[in-house]
């Protein structure tokens, strides 16, 4: 197999798997604000906030390296960058009165 192709094989199997993971991620904070508007409790809209920021992270670098054709570098900066505030978010939903 050419490094071409294994270069390829592995960009394809990275979109998919990046896509999978906004789906997934976008159920999980859909199904996490409904339960705030049924509640109404503020650590549930935290949790919603957090997961729709590390999903967000999640997916991020890749699409502005490829469409935006930012450097790979800082979009992997910028992607950790929310993920770290949607996993803080989520800490404090957990902690939140």
């Amino acid at each position: 197999m050419s490094p071409d192709a294994i270069g390829t094989s592995t960009a394809v199997a990275l979109a998919v798997v990046k896509t999978l993971v906004l789906v997934v991620g976008s159920v999980i904070t859909f199904f996490a604000y409904r339960a705030y508007q049924r509640t109404r409790q503020r650590a549930l809209g935290y949790l919603a906030g957090g997961f729709g920021l590390v999903t967000l992270g999640l997916v991020l670098a890749g699409m502005l390296y490829e469409i935006l054709s930012v450097p790979l570098r800082l979009g992997l900066l910028l992607e950790s960058l929310l993920m770290l505030a949607g996993f803080l978010v989520i800490a404090y939903s957990l902690y939140a009165p």
